[in-house]
């Protein structure tokens, strides 16, 4: 069976963490086991820079966020996603540089073309075979989050308005790579998502759908 890199985005309590799971799921029940990861995060080292970036005690300026979001996924790609990948293992990814592009390029203000300059030497240019993006407004999001969570990390705290410029963003970068996007809507029951994820990736691998 070949390899095949799958990354899910999507804003702030989207559920695309529930549906990463519950591929995996799927995918070990079908004897195949994926490598199932996160960004930022996914080492001790990428999980140390992740507690500081979503610690709600700390702010680092715009700059200083996206740097540390590219050593985790430096450390990411190197040490995990291309050695599974050269395995020809399933690859599963919730986020990966594509939400760099959104929460630090359009969410901070950051330019677009350096953001994807360092995207590309962060990952040495892996790029997914296959983005799912689960899309809805920022709104029934961040409500979502709050409930299921009870608290809130530094990113939920943001404004509206940078929501809002992070789901554009998503929209956008999914319309001009249609050939790897997939735009799903996340306002949909989490078992219909989760049958129409797999309708999409089984005959990928060759399972049945």
């Amino acid at each position: 069976m070949p390899g095949l890199f799958v990354t899910f985005e999507g804003g702030e309590g989207s559920g695309k963490s529930t549906q990463v799971a519950a591929l995996a799921a799927r995918l070990q029940a079908h004897g195949v086991e994926p490598l199932v990861t996160r960004e930022p995060g996914g080492t001790p080292l990428a999980e140390g820079i992740r507690a500081l970036l979503l610690d709600p005690e700390r702010r680092p300026v715009p700059l200083a966020e996206a740097f540390l979001m590219q050593a985790s996924r430096a450390q990411l790609v190197g040490t995990l996603l291309r050695p599974a990948l050269a395995q020809g293992r399933v690859v599963l990814c919730d986020r990966y540089d594509d939400s760099t592009l959104a929460y630090q390029g359009a969410g901070r203000g950051l330019d677009a073309g350096m953001l994807a300059g360092w995207n590309r030497a962060a990952t040495g240019n892996l790029a997914p075979d296959l983005t799912l993006l689960f899309d809805l407004p920022p709104e029934a999001g961040l409500e979502r989050r709050e409930r299921a969570a009870g608290t809130t990390n530094r990113l939920d705290r943001e404004p509206a308005d940078f929501h809002a410029r992070v789901r554009a963003r998503y929209l956008e970068l999914a319309a001009a790579e249609s050939s790897r996007w997939l735009v799903l809507d996340a306002l949909r029951p989490a078992a219909e998502l989760e049958s129409q994820v797999w309708g999409i990736v089984a005959p990928r691998l060759g399972l049945p759908a």
